[in-house]
């Protein structure tokens, strides 16, 4: 069966109920959703307040990893009915949502929860998405787990 993937950069806001329809078949009893938020204060090593974050990204290059991290969850739990990858670019203030992970499946209890998981995991490491943190002292580009290896695009 060819199951829904969704994957996508954007600027826009992330509309759930939107993708949520997207990724649901006539089978589907469970989604589990991950959405990561732009936090106005920080708390690493050195705890500080957050204006606006500023997401970049090479959009056909995160894409086609998006891809590749839907193909993996696919691997992992056959189950899995529908796939939601987003990740918004551009300025973005505290209480925004900045990514969005949905795995549906038939039942809860066939994995949807550790795919979701698996998916914010894995994009996080493979996916070429950049942030700059904003904040009253200053402004900071933060590492993140991304890096490229040789002959990517």
């Amino acid at each position: 069966m060819n199951y829904p993937t969704i994957f996508s950069i954007t600027e826009s806001k992330i509309d759930l109920d939107d993708l949520l329809a997207k990724i649901t078949l006539d089978s589907t009893g469970a989604a589990a959703i991950f959405t990561g938020m732009v936090r106005g204060i920080t708390a690493r090593s050195d705890p500080h307040e957050t204006t606006y974050l500023e997401y970049e990204s090479y959009k056909p290059m995160a894409e086609l990893k998006m891809r590749q991290v839907a193909d993996e969850i696919r691997e992992r739990w056959s189950a899995i009915e529908g796939i939601a990858i987003v990740q918004r670019i551009g300025k973005l203030y505290p209480g925004t949502p900045t990514v969005l992970i949905a795995c549906t499946a038939a039942h809860r209890d066939t994995g949807v929860f550790e795919a979701a998981r698996y998916g914010i995991d894995r994009l996080k490491e493979i996916v070429p998405v950049w942030k700059k943190e904003v904040g009253p002292k200053g402004e900071e580009w933060v590492e993140g787990d991304y890096i490229p290896q040789v002959g990517e695009c």
